[in-house]
């Protein structure tokens, strides 16, 4: 389970609630939390409020799955 799935899980939320009151799609916010897309920052902003956490993670998780795949680790961070 992604990390930010959890997070929204945790607050009994479905992705259709948090995509509304992020104004981001549905369809978005179900590709970002699957991992498939990234969100800009303003969206990161945006979806990080509604789950309560900061923003800066969506690109800090990221930063560690690049630096581990150019070690030669095909596994993301969990």
């Amino acid at each position: 389970m992604s990390w930010l799935k959890e997070k929204r899980m945790l607050l009994a939320m479905t992705q259709a609630q948090v995509a509304r009151k992020s104004n981001v799609s549905r369809a978005f916010y179900c590709e970002i939390e699957l991992g498939t897309k990234n969100p800009s920052v303003e969206s990161a902003k945006r979806i990080s409020k509604v789950l309560g956490f900061e923003w800066v993670l969506f690109f800090e998780n990221k930063c560690r799955e690049t630096q581990q795949n150019e070690r030669g680790n095909r596994f993301p961070a969990a």
